[in-house]
């Protein structure tokens, strides 16, 4: 099945600009060079005892300064992957979660390298960050979950950017994953009867996604959606003959990169484990009796989740026009009837 890369942010297009700009990171890495030669320099200085008025607090200076080195180092080999990662053709949205968790994970490192520096022995550090780890999780227990439901999100997928979600009660188009919290462009939600954007902006920590069902629309492996329009008709209709006129005006509004996905979407559901599922015809009609005595018809189709209203209310006159045309051979149900 054909999809395409989802539109990154322009959050996302900047940070992945500024990797790809020679200039930018060739002066970012200039900058984290002079800042280790710097610290390397004032060691040497330090234990030269050119120093010697910081008095006790020598050996507290030397330990800043030799982490702040090896920081410097980390930053630079940190820069360098993360441009690797900005010209690789992986999806935008993507190529920046992985910069992101790189930054990350630098921070990470470098907390950790001044906390070693600061102790006596590894030993007594990973007992100071363990301290301090236990100090913070009691502290900040909904950023820390939000920051797991993060790496959640990273590493099983239950959308990316682009995608259109549902969470919970919310509804929207996922324009930012953070560290800490999602931005979705929320579509229908308590202003709209459509599934057209709204104008708001949705943003929830993270943590969120383990206490609410996620309902995906833009699933990779299925990114279309079933929907259907129903009308009422009398039983005088031609019923054979309406429904070749629902489906064939139904085709002619449709893209035709979807009618090529039906077959795909078809050996998809096929390869599920879920028995008694298979797509016949595209698009199909089911009759049903309604209770007032009308015959109720059912127009099933696939469409793009995010062009559902729009081809909505295409299909919708092209059916009605199409009936209108033949009053010979279908009637529709009137109020009262």
């Amino acid at each position: 099945m054909e999809i395409k890369d989802q539109e990154a942010t322009p959050e996302q297009k900047a940070a992945i600009k500024k990797l790809h700009n020679e200039e930018v990171r060739k002066s970012k890495i200039s900058a984290y060079i002079i800042g280790a030669v710097a610290c390397i320099a004032a060691t040497f200085l330090l234990r030269l005892k050119v120093f010697d008025f910081i008095g006790t607090y020598h050996h507290l200076v030397d330990n800043l300064l030799f982490a702040g080195a090896c920081s410097f180092g980390l930053s630079i080999v940190s820069r360098l992957v993360q441009g690797q990662i900005a010209k690789t053709s992986l999806e935008k949205g993507l190529v920046y979660n992985l910069i992101q968790f790189t930054r990350l994970l630098t921070f990470i490192i470098i907390v950790f390298i001044f906390i070693s520096f600061l102790n006596a022995n590894w030993y007594t550090a990973a007992v100071s960050l363990g301290l301090i780890s236990l100090l913070l999780g009691f502290a900040l227990q909904t950023p820390i979950a939000s920051l797991i439901g993060w790496f959640y999100i990273i590493v099983r997928g239950p959308f990316k950017v682009g995608d259109r979600v549902q969470v919970g009660s919310f509804h929207g188009d996922v324009v930012e994953i953070n560290f800490l919290d999602t931005t979705l462009w929320e579509f229908a939600g308590n202003l709209m009867s459509s599934d057209l954007p709204s104008g708001r902006l949705i943003r929830f920590p993270n943590s969120l996604i383990f206490q609410n069902q996620v309902y995906n629309y833009s699933w990779q492996k299925i990114p279309l959606v079933w929907n259907e329009v129903s009308f009422y008709i009398t039983f005088s209709s031609d019923l054979e003959w309406v429904e070749q006129a629902v489906r064939k005006a139904c085709l002619q509004q449709l893209d035709e990169k979807i009618k090529e996905n039906v077959q795909d979407m078809s050996d998809q559901i096929s390869e599920i484990l879920v028995e008694d599922i298979e797509i016949k015809e595209f698009p199909f009609v089911n009759f049903r009796v309604h209770q007032n005595n009308w015959v109720e018809v059912l127009l099933i189709y696939i469409v793009n989740p995010k062009q559902s209203s729009q081809t909505r209310s295409k299909i919708v006159k092209a059916v009605v026009g199409a009936l209108n045309k033949e009053p010979s051979k279908v009637s529709f149900a009137a109020e009262g009837s």
